[in-house]
């Protein structure tokens, strides 16, 4: 499947506009293939798997189809320094970790020059989405078609979802041949979180619940003769969301409605940089022990002593991984396991890292963390510098809301891992729909390059 997926990315390109082109490129892969750690892992390259092949794909179609006409370079100046960070911070982290560690007799390598090279290019490769889609999904159709497809992407997973919740999550290992996860994790609340081709129970809950705030933006923005396919929509997932068993996503799902129902376009922009900045606030907070984690515990112990039980652990393991990571603060462990704790006699690891903020801290230091997640949260930023004096109805009526979708990415990568090419995707189309406010214009998805929004892009050959 990772083979053949090339070959469908470029029957995607051939037959559709360039951007439902990446959309369904990366939603398809995300949705369809082989989940981590399943890759092609060559010599002194990253490993290929389903968050780098995508983006390896569209990136060289894009060459190909459209040479010379597509702008991966952002505009804004903060954005362009936060991309030079983000790829280029791991050199500074494979030069502060020449040492070996050493466990029992045995133990990690020094990090090499090949490791500074390999991770580099993976971290390149990882934009891929989001440098795309900047210029590819700016403007309003193309956002509403993001919003379809993560709709019909959901519709596509309702059946091996209600599959998993009634006979456990199997699906993987029909396909696949292999479990993804520990099983023991997708037991709860006396029956189970499906998985389908996605690494836990929480990605399959945070998908379902960004589809059912999809399907609730296009049933309030649809003409109201097509508004019913998507009122049933909204009721299937939530019906979906609960059946996963995850507190997470259902309490999002409280939060973004009414704001999307209640609070003006501008003022839901306001609010998503407020969570954006708090999210890049949180190692601060954290390490200055005002994040409320008594008060936190206490709150999941009324919904569930399971649920409260898992909360503790990841503070307790969160705790843990950020004094190892102060140990090298400004560029982390780097790779290879370098910034978790190991038992001192055997050499395994002794702790569990679920946040994407203390991988990422622990991993690329301080550094990276503000490269990572001040790229992911920048066009939010701008995003309220340009609407601040427009008129009302000169901003796209998607960018509220899924300004708010990104927002709680960024809080849900505090506890957890999530951040999956969709994240990158959605954070690029921001980025583009404010430098196009900037520019003081509104252009169609290819504007840019002298065709419609239903051009298929090998006619811009």
């Amino acid at each position: 499947m990772l083979l053949l997926w090339p070959l469908i990315t470029v029957g995607l390109w051939r037959q559709l506009p360039p951007a439902r082109a990446l959309i369904w490129t990366m939603l398809g892969a995300y949705l369809l293939l082989p989940p981590l750690p399943t890759s092609f892992d060559f010599p002194l390259l990253p490993p290929f798997n389903k968050n780098t092949i995508p983006n390896v794909t569209a990136l060289l179609l894009c060459v190909v189809l459209l040479p010379q006409r597509t702008p991966l370079v952002p505009q804004s100046l903060a954005a362009r320094c936060l991309l030079a960070v983000f790829i280029f911070s791991p050199i500074f982290t494979v030069l502060n970790n020449p040492e070996p560690l050493i466990f029992g007799g045995e133990g990690l390598p020094g990090l090499k020059v090949t490791d500074a090279l390999a991770l580099c290019i993976n971290q390149a490769i990882l934009l891929g989405g989001f440098l795309l889609s900047r210029p590819l999904l700016n403007s309003i159709n193309a956002q509403r078609d993001l919003l379809v497809a993560l709709v019909i992407g959901a519709l596509f997973y309702t059946l091996p979802i209600l599959i998993e919740v009634r006979l456990s999550p199997q699906i993987n290992t029909w396909v696949y041949g292999f479990f993804q996860h520990v099983f023991s994790q997708t037991i709860r609340a006396g029956g189970f979180r499906p998985l389908v081709f996605l690494e836990h129970g929480i990605w399959v809950a945070f998908f379902i619940m960004t589809a059912l705030v999809a399907a609730f933006i296009l049933w309030r923005s649809e003409p109201l003769a097509k508004r019913t396919r998507y009122i049933w929509a909204v009721v299937l997932f939530s019906v979906l969301l609960i059946l996963c068993k995850t507190l997470g996503p259902v309490i999002f799902v409280v939060f973004l409605i009414p704001a999307i129902i209640l609070l003006p376009n501008r003022t839901q922009i306001r609010i998503a940089a407020v969570l954006a900045f708090f999210a890049i606030l949180y190692p601060a907070l954290k390490s200055a022990d005002l994040v409320p984690t008594n008060t936190l515990l206490s709150l999941a112990q009324k919904v569930s002593g399971e649920r409260a039980y898992s909360l503790q652990f990841r503070f307790e393991n969160e705790d843990l991984l950020a004094v190892r990571a102060r140990e090298k603060p400004l560029f982390g462990w780097g790779s290879w396991g370098r910034n978790h704790l190991h038992d001192p006699v055997t050499g395994s690891i002794s702790t569990v890292s679920d946040g994407q903020w203390i991988i990422t801290f622990g991993v690329f230091g301080i550094v990276g963390f503000l490269g990572e997640f001040g790229l992911l949260a920048l066009p939010l930023f701008l995003l309220w510098r340009e609407t601040r004096h427009l008129p009302k109805g000169a901003v796209s009526p998607y960018i509220g809301p899924l300004s708010l979708l990104l927002a709680v990415n960024l809080i849900d990568l505090i506890p957890n891992a999530t951040l999956t090419p969709m994240t990158w995707l959605l954070s690029g189309a921001l980025l583009g729909h404010a430098e196009l406010l900037r520019r003081g214009r509104t252009l169609k998805p290819l504007d840019i390059y002298g065709a419609t929004p239903d051009t298929p892009a090998r006619t811009l050959i």
